[in-house]
């Protein structure tokens, strides 16, 4: 009944070990560009909104504004190209911080890109409501919060349905973003060209009448000000350097393609609106984004009004809120894949590696929702705010990126193009860092403190969980070391297993400790009774190892050399012996099937395996460390077979 209904939600379960199964679910250039460009691209419904009404009433600024986010979008893209080649199974900025930099500098990265991706879905709902909202009635202001709320559930189900088909349900909604979009900006640039002439000499002398009216410390500095809090234009351009292992092969290939699609349309779509802003002469109104002013007067110069003029608004501001949605998407893909990396070194709980039936890897994606919900909620969906919450983590991330290049290429002198390439890594530095400084700065108290809060606690949390693990594992080493000492015996010519006898099943893992703490625990306790002893190990398929070319076979082999082992231990001894394997997306499940599988061979079974014992157990411990033991317990104690769990005491 639940299977049924767990399938009919979701989705039938996908073989991992199949190949076609990874050729299905791969991203090919332009699909990439819709899942994971659409977080950079919506950015141009919020970004350059609050770059512009920063100027206040020095709009001449925003021909600069235009010209510096184009450029800054392409220095960005083109910097994270690099990360693309150097690290090409994904990770992104977690990952090229904590190669190039240090693990804590990794933490640091990760730490932020966790809640960066959080605010992504934030601001994108929030941004994508605006939007809808700017069309109603300013009584119907009172539903946004729970309108937020409902749509993050909505994407939690896509997303646990798989990357793909997410993808696929929204792309109507992007494409018909960038046409209406590109049809505006072009239309209302081209009514205005003639006066496009005499912008750069008007803008150059409105700026020296204004520095010689104040100074020219007070010109830059308001210029860096708005281009700063213009910050969040910029989000998103990471995100496929943290998802190359999901993109089709070539991946190097496809992932610079990937960024080409994303800057070009990025820097068109925010250069572009920001000019219009400056054309058009856009001025706030209350309940309405600027982009929803500025595009009802480009839709009223080309001839629409009365109802037409209302419905093309619409359609073109459902586009925009659309393409949020399709954004706030992305942080269920990117946060997920960040999660995983993390939890392959161990600063975020293990499971947080694990796929479901649908390759997807569902804790991360219920965290980001569940957590995205809690900021909506919190922060009652302004996006004033949010922009604030969201640019911090956003520059921090891109400045370790950079830095993190700049140290590569600067040990790398004297390969051909490093000079070149040190002075992009080097000038995308400056832009972030310079950004993120006067963001901090301006916006500290008025928000960005709390950012910054949460940031630290997350990475203070990952110090915690990174510590327990590393004393976790040292003392299930010290235990293998006591195991490792026992000797093979002098046996030969040791039988086959009797399918008639009595049989001990051994759930064993990793840990050849833990499996001769067992074995030889059953002999002691039962001598002479048991006739045949069997190995059963069911390797999980995460994250790393489905995204990682030729992981599998490396679990294969090593977890078959540990089964062999096992066996080898116990002829030498005169035991027969034999062993089982399996591999899955959930351990239980698997070795749930694979204890069905040695019943039906061996009708006089019993099944053990042992379980960490903490002096000190604790919700934390119980969440940090996998509960098989006990779940596979329950499943065959309701079929009817037997199996006993034994304490591993740490």
């Amino acid at each position: 009944m639940i299977a049924t209904l767990r399938a009919t939600l979701l989705g039938k379960p996908l073989d991992p070990l199949k190949a076609e199964t990874r050729h299905s679910l791969a991203l090919v250039a332009f699909l990439a560009w819709v899942g994971l460009g659409a977080d950079g691209l919506s950015s141009s419904a919020y970004g350059p909104e609050e770059a512009f009404k920063a100027l206040g009433a020095h709009t001449h600024f925003g021909l600069y504004l235009a010209l510096a986010t184009a450029a800054t979008v392409f220095i960005i893209s083109l910097a994270y190209n690099q990360v693309i080649e150097l690290f090409p199974t994904g990770g992104g900025g977690y990952r090229i911080a904590t190669v190039l930099l240090g693990p804590y500098a990794g933490l640091v990265s990760g730490a932020a890109l966790v809640v960066d991706y959080v605010l992504t879905i934030a601001i994108s709902l929030a941004g994508g409501v605006d939007a809808v909202f700017s069309m109603l009635p300013l009584a119907a202001q009172q539903y946004k919060l729970g309108t937020e709320l409902g749509v993050v559930a909505l994407l939690v189900w896509l997303n646990l349905r798989g990357v793909k088909e997410s993808i696929r349900v929204l792309l109507p909604i992007f494409l018909g973003f960038v046409l209406t979009h590109t049809v505006l900006i072009v239309y209302g640039v081209l009514v205005h060209a003639h006066a496009i002439p005499a912008l750069l000499p008007d803008t150059l002398a409105e700026t020296s009448a204004l520095a010689t009216e104040h100074s020219w410390l007070y010109t830059v500095a308001l210029l860096l000000k708005a281009y700063s809090l213009g910050g969040g234009t910029y989000t998103g351009i990471e995100a496929v350097s943290n998802n190359v292992n999901a993109l089709a092969e070539p991946r190097v290939r496809t992932g610079k393609l990937t960024m080409l699609y994303m800057a070009c349309s990025l820097a068109f779509t925010a250069g572009g609106i920001i000019l219009l802003y400056l054309l058009w002469q856009a001025v706030p109104a209350e309940g309405q984004t600027l982009n929803a002013v500025v595009f009802k007067s480009v839709l009223a110069h080309s001839g629409l009004s009365g109802s037409t003029l209302a419905l093309a608004l619409t359609a073109t501001l459902a586009f925009e809120a659309g393409l949020l949605l399709v954004a706030a998407n992305t942080g269920f893909l990117g946060g997920p894949a960040v999660l995983a990396n993390m939890a392959a070194d161990s600063w975020v709980p293990h499971k947080f590696r694990y796929l479901s039936t649908r390759l997807v890897t569902q804790n991360g994606i219920l965290l980001m929702g569940a957590s995205a919900a809690a900021v909506l909620w919190w922060t009652h969906g302004r996006v004033e705010l949010l922009v604030v919450l969201y640019s911090i983590n956003v520059f921090l991330t891109f400045s370790l990126s950079l830095a993190g290049l700049c140290r590569y290429w600067m040990g790398q002198r004297g390969q051909r193009g490093w000079g070149g390439r040190l002075a992009l890594s080097a000038t995308g530095l400056l832009v972030t860092a310079s950004i993120l400084v006067v963001t901090v700065s301006e916006k500290f108290f008025e928000g960005g403190w709390a950012t910054v809060l949460v940031t630290t606690l997350v990475a203070l949390a990952c110090l915690w969980i990174r510590a327990h693990y590393r004393a976790t594992r040292a003392r299930i080493a010290q235990v293998d070391a006591v195991f490792a000492q026992q000797p093979l015996g002098d046996a030969v010519g040791t039988p086959e297993p009797d399918p008639r006898g009595q049989t001990a099943v051994f759930i064993v893992g990793s840990s050849r400790g833990g499996g001769l703490h067992a074995l030889l625990w059953v002999l002691r306790m039962f001598p002479h009774h048991f006739r045949n002893f069997v190995f059963v190990n069911a390797r999980t398929v995460d994250a790393q190892a489905y995204g990682a070319a030729g992981e599998i076979e490396r679990l294969r082999a090593e977890a078959q050399a540990t089964l062999d082992d096992f066996v080898r231990f116990c002829h030498s001894h005169g035991m027969p012996a034999t062993s089982y394997l399996g591999f899955g997306t959930d351990a239980v499940d698997e070795l749930t099937a694979l204890c069905h599988r040695v019943r039906a061979d061996y009708s006089n079974a019993i099944f053990f395996t042992s379980r960490l014992v903490f002096e000190r157990d604790s919700l934390l411990t119980r969440l940090l460390h996998n509960q098989a033991a006990l779940a596979i317990q329950r499943r065959l104690h309701f079929d009817g077979l037997q199996m006993i769990i034994l304490p591993m005491k740490l």
